[in-house]
């Protein structure tokens, strides 16, 4: 399976992004899809994931009440709608997928990793 990022730009502190990650050579149907950030001098973090049959969520504290991930099973895809976007948003965005959701070290149960699309929040 190979993951496909895109949607990332630069916007103002407060604007919103809609990113999409995209499948090929497979399809999402059993697995967990999630999205990671990595800033410049710091490490790959997790952000969100959606079991993709059942549709459960899973936030970063810093996140919730202004990102959502969500499916669209008809595109294959998983998207992260980003709100209320502040200057600490600013990395470059990796999806990835997996078997299974672990709340410790979410990005060691990947198996799949996309290549990432930056985004830059400006203040």
């Amino acid at each position: 399976v190979q993951l496909q990022a895109s949607g990332g730009g630069l916007v103002q502190a407060g604007g919103s992004l809609r990113l999409s990650c995209a499948a090929s050579g497979g399809t999402f149907s059993s697995d967990v899809v999630g999205w990671f950030r990595q800033a410049p001098g710091k490490e790959r973090e997790f952000v969100a994931c959606i079991e993709y049959s059942g549709g459960r969520t899973y936030y970063v504290d810093s996140v919730k009440g202004r990102f959502t991930i969500s499916r669209d099973n008809a595109k294959n895809t998983v998207d992260l709608e980003m709100n209320s976007l502040k200057p600490e948003d600013t990395a470059v965005y990796y999806c990835a997928a997996g078997r299974y959701y672990r709340s410790t070290y979410p990005q060691g149960a990947m198996a799949y990793w996309g290549k990432g699309t930056q985004v830059t929040v400006s203040s």
